[in-house]
């Protein structure tokens, strides 16, 4: 059975083997009698399962051993708060504005610290990065946030900021919620990674943090209990019941994502590796069909687009309607654009096939020919 292309933005479509291993698994994980579902958080079963997915990301992110691994619950939305108070101190933080996210992320911050835009793309549409050498940062900033791919606008930060080479000696925090696993992350720059899983790793209502230790012990005193890094950390996020299903799956998908290959002209590579050259792939087929095609429009500077969220727009838009009648009858679904922005998008994160952006690409010839 062939199944529908699903480009919805998040929660994203699963690698079809992580499924049906799932669905194999439902009523009875490797014949303990129970789903995992039904386990205890404390208990051996789910102890291997979560160890294992922790071991399996620490390899395929090849994150430092002072590094902690937080399996959190509520989203990068909650992130947006958990991570001023356990960061700022109360104090200054500087924001780099790149998108909606990270505008709500500079927003939300506020309610907890002193936040100061250092960038921002507003004035362009958010469809070109600032450069780095722009960014008015702090003296005194207590960490420096960006959000590395912007799901809504599709921009992205190829190249992550050396904040030495600019001066400051901030820790810099990634929201990456929408290219984890599809590239490599330069822990040398990086303190912070935070990331809602649903759309690269799993189901909704698991939350990756990935933590330098010295940062660790400075939340504020206001900090609920289960969102203290620390105590998150000290207690192997199990200080409260986790999100026990979406962590199985997510170590479902780190298996599969270590599992696979990907030709290069300099050869096979697997894993994380085949996740960037697919990516590149991927995104690379359809900005170069949009851009010759004359019938649809990226508006995003090339240097800054996203492989992971492309949004287009029809030069026609009041064909929108039928554009997307058309491509639900193909298999080709969740492709409307998000509602601040309207046209279209497609979402190619590491589930999505080759397959599916061919047959997209397809559709959209055959669309640009029966409607141009």
């Amino acid at each position: 059975m062939t199944r529908p292309f699903n480009f919805s933005a998040g929660p994203a479509t699963l690698p079809q083997e992580v499924l049906q291993q799932a669905a194999a698994e439902m009523l009875d994980w490797r014949g303990c009698g129970m789903g995992v579902m039904e386990m205890s958080h404390r208990g051996k079963e789910f102890i291997s399962i979560a160890e294992q997915a922790e071991a399996d990301l620490r390899s395929l992110l090849a994150i430092p051993a002072n590094f902690k691994v937080l399996f959190m619950q509520g989203g990068a939305i909650a992130e947006n708060a958990i991570l001023p108070m356990n960061l700022s101190r109360g104090g200054r933080a500087d924001y780099v504005v790149t998108g909606s996210w990270s505008q709500k992320s500079a927003k939300e911050a506020r309610k907890y610290c002193d936040v100061h835009v250092a960038a921002s793309n507003e004035a362009d549409q958010h469809t070109r990065l600032p450069s780095p050498s722009s960014w008015q940062l702090s003296d005194n900033a207590a960490y420096v946030h960006v959000c590395s791919n912007e799901t809504i606008h599709g921009v992205e930060m190829h190249t992550l900021p050396d904040l030495a080479a600019l001066g400051s000696t901030a820790p810099l925090v990634i929201d990456c919620s929408s290219h984890i696993l599809s590239r490599p992350i330069d822990w040398s720059r990086v303190s912070v990674a935070y990331g809602g899983a649903q759309k690269n790793i799993g189901p909704s209502g698991l939350t990756l943090v990935i933590v330098r230790d010295d940062l660790l012990g400075q939340a504020l005193p206001i900090t609920p209990s289960a969102f203290n890094y620390q105590t998150v950390a000290d207690n192997g996020s199990m200080y409260n019941t986790p999100p026990t299903y979406a962590w199985y799956i997510a170590g479902l998908v780190f298996q599969w994502i270590l599992r696979q290959t990907e030709p290069t002209p300099e050869g096979p590579v697997t894993g994380l590796a085949a996740m960037e050259a697919r990516a590149i792939r991927r995104a690379g087929m359809l900005y170069d069909y949009i851009d010759n095609s004359g019938f649809y429009v990226n508006k995003v500077a090339r240097e800054g687009r996203s492989r992971m969220n492309i949004p287009f727009f029809l030069l026609d838009e009041s064909r929108n309607d039928a554009f997307l009648t058309g491509a639900k009858a193909e298999g080709l679904l969740q492709l409307k654009g998000h509602k601040s922005v309207g046209g279209m998008r497609a979402s190619l994160y590491n589930a999505m096939p080759v397959a599916g952006v061919e047959a997209l690409i397809a559709y959209m010839k055959h669309f640009a020919a029966t409607h141009g």
